[in-house]
């Protein structure tokens, strides 16, 4: 007798439900949250550092900008230090200092989650929460689209030089133009797999722009990386 499995409803799993969206600064946790907004109630955001507690983990943005992309937003920050080692618990305790805070569900921005043996459903039980992943399933190029068409500007900060992207990648905006050019070259312009990370300073959920500066690119192996300093939030001059 063949065995049903029911296949999760992450995609409004924040619906009607107050929520915490895990947030890397960059294009898809932003473009999440901007439908589970529309969806849900947040109560807050997600943020993991590496060891020093400096820059986020993959995108390298600085705890300022992250702060200050928190603070355009209007929702407060639940954030830890942590090594690839303890990663889990640390983001197990904040998942339960959410829940103390009124959260019901986990929101994150992945797209190619297995409906079975997810790791962000595993931890959002372990916490007692429930699980929201609005762009669940989608298709990749569609998804980068409708950030561009929304307004949101998304600036590439990270790339994975073995991965088919270049160094001249890094700072360019997400743009239509850009997303073709992209397919071209064969690389997914959501980057799922991690050949490239962005940083979103402006958009619809943003009160104000993250007004930022870039500094000096430099190389880690095969990796390359452009970082931004914080100049001031704000629309003006």
């Amino acid at each position: 007798m063949a065995v049903t499995i029911e296949t999760p409803d992450w995609k409004n799993g924040a619906r009607g439900r107050k929520f915490v969206a895990s947030f890397s600064g960059g294009k898809d946790s932003t473009l999440a949250l901007h439908h589970a907004m529309r969806d849900g109630e947040a109560i807050g955001l997600i943020v993991m550092l590496e060891e020093e507690g400096r820059r986020s983990r993959s995108h390298r943005i600085s705890e300022e900008i992250l702060l200050a992309q928190a603070d355009a937003v209007g929702l407060p920050v639940f954030a830890a230090a942590s090594g690839w080692e303890d990663y889990e618990k640390a983001f197990v305790r904040l998942l339960e200092d959410a829940k103390r805070s009124g959260a019901e569900v986990l929101v994150t921005g992945d797209l190619d989650m297995p409906a079975q043996g997810c790791w962000h459903d595993r931890v959002t039980r372990s916490a007692g929460l429930g699980l929201g992943m609005p762009l669940w399933r989608r298709d990749h190029p569609e998804t980068v689209r409708e950030l561009i068409d929304l307004g949101y500007i998304a600036v590439v900060v990270t790339v994975n030089l073995a991965m088919g992207m270049r160094e001249d990648d890094l700072g360019r905006t997400m743009t239509h133009e850009y997303v073709e050019e992209l397919l071209a070259r064969g690389i997914d312009p959501c980057g799922e797999s991690g050949e490239f990370h962005t940083m979103v300073v402006d958009g619809p959920i943003f009160k104000h722009a993250v007004t930022v500066r870039r500094r000096e690119a430099f190389r880690e192996g095969e990796y390359a990386f452009l970082p931004y300093e914080l100049v001031k939030a704000g629309r003006g001059p």
